[in-house]
């Protein structure tokens, strides 16, 4: 319409015309070549090619690339101590370099690369990173080696973050905000200058998009070898984050669902693709994208369980089958078999408490106001002691006689008589102190043992992933203990006990018997005489075990200790506060010097990004709302480039952000940093958005009534974009060297200046 103001235009109020639009929205046709402009294309030739790129872009890559190389390397060397995790993955490293088995809740591969450079410069892996504070002068650890590998991905972050901007269309100003935001921010200087997984874990996310990216832009030339070539660096990259950690799952969220819905638009009949076509393409992206990836991660894990051969402080998370493949296994080297009668001491495999009793008995009533048996304590107590010892014996007295094979069996009834109270283990229906739906454990004389309470008293041994009538043995026998007539498993947890029980562990029968937290082993005999033939220790072989089934034993159990990492500590945060910085993590401090690492992110960068954020929802909202009444706000093109290109990046935020609102585990800021970074290109491509206001494509009216679109034929006017950039990498960088001391750990800090960088009550070190 002639009086409608530049940049709005009244929609044709035929639903022909507005249902045509919707269309060209949410279909993604329009390809990022298409979305650049006349201006782009002049003035940065074939910018999607790295290597033809010219002018401009060139050397703001290269300062780019210059600037986070010196921001992550400077003072790399301070300081010469142990700091934070790093007294875990310098640990790891070490245990890989000594071939000793360790066991983790993250995926091999980056603390593999740790490893790698640890042979690279000749390091034999003495030292095992006990302390926080221990030095690595003194211990002759080539530590900034070590710290040089984090440091090198954390630095090309930067520039790939820039060459995700440019390949997706966006103007150098977007393009150096985007950059810059993770340039000048601590708290991946600080993250990435450590030995710590982190850097591995976000330069393979950005690798991520960046290759994605690449891969969507040749969506019109498919199956040709450029094309074949980004989607596997797509799944190459997709498999270093998830070999990293598993959080690396949300960036398979973050391309999965962009190739979701790329696929969903090529099954449309209108592109006119054959059902046979289509299922080539689709084949195409599930083995590139997850065939690969996969791939990729098992390998990892046989490198690992290939240089991991000796047994290690690993060995206690796996089962006696799995310890029986490693060499000098304590374990397999002093098993012995139980026979009946034997004097034997039990301990929980999670919890290391042993099966203990004593005279005590339980109180009549408990504070909820349930009524015990008041039958003898039977509970776990983390130390040895006499209290400590059972001797098993036959749970059928008729099979006493002679003709009785004395090694106990995998499935035998049995029952277990205490020592020292000369009492017999029994469970029945009575509630445990703790569980209601939990029966008690306790003992009773031998007498009733052996007459009307016999059946109470019988427990079957039922060895973990054993065969039938296996022998029992002690230390390579994990078992359940299962309460024949009621079937619960003993078991106990680590929540202490009131004062009546003198804060020991409670056992009770756990009628979940698949629970793995269910499983014992027999410590030692201590009735077994010195001359017992069974002291002979004869060598034992090395077992073998097939990868896949090593593989899914170490998988189960990484995930159960990963989701038990749920107690308290003094630096955990909350996904809630995250975005707004609301609090740190205190890495390392020296009170001689004043000096302290403070994990904390660039205070002006996250409350603008984290701001943007919420600008991109509200353009978002504003322009369906103004949609619905008919008026278009924006040009075809830049809304096509907002809701596909910006919405990309704010799905990548949203995906590595949102699901751990979800965890119950420990959490810590750092968990935000690839969030951080996708926002840090939502940023970049609002600024573009905000300050270019000139539509890409101007819209006219035919003679037939039909709408056409045409390129804007001149370049746009990225002045106003300038202005924003210098402005908002000036304040980044700005706030980045206020907080320095705090990231580098150098200089000290008075208390003055300690306290002028509490912005937020920042629970900062002050020295004594």
């Amino acid at each position: 319409m002639p009086d409608s103001p530049p940049g709005v235009r009244q929609r044709a109020s035929k639903k022909k015309g507005a249902a045509q639009a919707v269309l060209n929205i949410g279909s993604g046709s329009n390809s990022e070549d298409e979305l650049l402009s006349k201006r782009q294309k002049a003035s940065a030739p074939a910018p999607g090619a790295f290597g033809h790129a010219q002018g401009p872009f060139r050397i703001w890559l290269f300062l780019l690339t210059v600037a986070a190389i010196f921001t992550r390397f400077y003072k790399i060397s301070h300081p010469n101590e142990v700091v934070f995790d790093e007294v875990h993955f310098g640990k790891f490293a070490s245990y890989y370099l000594q071939r000793t088995y360790f066991f983790d809740v993250h995926p091999p591969f980056g603390k593999l690369l740790f490893a790698l450079m640890g042979w690279f410069v000749g390091y034999d892996g003495h030292f095992l990173f006990d302390n926080i504070g221990d030095s690595y002068i003194d211990n002759k650890v080539p530590y900034v080696a070590f710290r040089a590998m984090p440091a090198m991905m954390g630095a090309l972050t930067v520039p790939v973050v820039f060459l995700t901007m440019w390949e997706s269309g966006y103007s150098l100003p977007a393009s150096i905000v985007a950059a810059g935001l993770v340039l000048f921010d601590n708290a991946h200087i600080g993250q990435t200058r450590l030995i710590l997984l982190d850097a591995t874990l976000i330069f393979s996310m950005a690798c991520s998009l960046l290759c994605y990216v690449r891969f969507y832009k040749l969506r019109h030339l498919p199956f040709s070898r450029k094309w074949w070539k980004w989607l596997l660096l797509t799944g190459v990259a997709l498999s270093c984050v998830i070999s990293t950690k598993y959080v690396g799952v949300f960036t398979f969220v973050t391309i999965g669902a962009a190739v979701g819905i790329d696929l969903w638009n090529l099954l449309d009949i209108k592109r006119g693709l054959t059902i046979q076509e289509f299922t080539k393409h689709f084949a195409a992206r599930a083995f590139g994208l997850i065939g690969v990836p996969f791939f990729f991660y098992l390998f990892w894990f046989q490198v690992h369980f290939a240089i991991l051969y000796r047994s290690g402080p690993g060995d206690d998370f796996m089962t006696p089958e799995f310890q029986e493949t490693l060499s000098d296994n304590i374990m397999t080297l002093n098993s012995v078999e139980i026979h009946y009668h034997d004097t034997i001491v039990i301990r929980h495999k999670e919890t290391k408490a042993f099966l203990h009793s004593h005279p005590d008995k339980y109180p009549l009533r408990y504070e909820d106001g349930r009524i015990s048996s008041q039958g003898q304590q039977v509970t776990g107590y983390p130390y040895e002691d006499v209290n400590n010892n059972w001797i098993i014996i036959p749970g059928d007295p008729i099979s006493e006689g002679s003709d009785k094979t004395p090694v106990v069996k995998n499935g035998d009834l049995v029952k277990l008589l205490h020592v020292v109270t000369n009492t017999i283990l029994l469970s029945h229906d009575v509630a445990s102190p703790y569980y209601p739906t939990n029966q008690e454990f306790t003992t009773i004389d031998i007498e009733a043992a052996s007459a009307d309470r016999h059946n109470d008293t019988l427990f079957e041994i039922r060895i973990e992933g054993g065969k039938v009538k296996q022998d029992f043995r002690s230390m390579s026998g994990q078992f359940k203990l299962i309460h024949n007539p009621s079937k619960v498993a003993m078991w106990t947890h680590g929540k202490p006990l009131p004062d009546w029980a003198f804060k020991q562990q409670e056992i009770n029968g756990n009628k979940n018997i698949l629970q793995t937290s269910n499983l014992w082993f027999v410590e030692n005999i201590p009735s077994l005489a010195p001359e017992d033939p069974r002291n002979v220790r004869t060598p034992k072989e090395i077992k073998s075990m097939p990868f896949l089934k090593k593989y899914f034993e170490l998988q189960r159990t990484m995930f159960h200790h990963n989701n038990a990492l749920t107690s308290s500590h003094p630096y955990a945060s909350q996904p809630i506060q995250w975005p707004f910085l609301l609090r740190g993590v205190s890495f390392w401090t020296k009170n001689d010097t004043r000096e302290q690492i403070y994990f904390l992110g660039n205070p002006i960068g996250w409350w603008l990004a984290s701001s943007v954020l919420a600008v991109f929802v509200g353009i978002i909202a504003a322009d369906q709302l103004t949609q619905r009444r008919g008026v278009d706000a924006l040009d075809r093109r830049t809304r096509s480039k907002l809701y596909n290109s910006t919405g990309f990046f704010f799905l990548a935020w949203a995906a590595h952000y949102l699901p751990f609102f979800l965890m119950g585990r420990q959490l810590f800021l750092h968990h935000y940093l690839p969030a951080h970074l996708a926002s840090s290109l939502v940023t970049g491509a609002l600024v573009e958005f905000i300050f270019c206001v000139e539509p890409l494509e101007t819209e006219k009216v035919g003679k037939d009534g039909k709408k056409k679109y045409t390129p804007r034929s001149g370049p746009l006017s990225l002045a106003a974009a300038w202005v924003a950039a210098a402005v908002v990498v000036t304040a980044v960088a700005g706030g980045w060297y206020f907080f320095t001391p705090l990231t580098y750990g150098s200089p000290g800090l008075d208390v003055a200046q300690v306290v002028a960088r509490q912005w937020l009550g920042y629970d900062l070190h002050f020295a004594k």
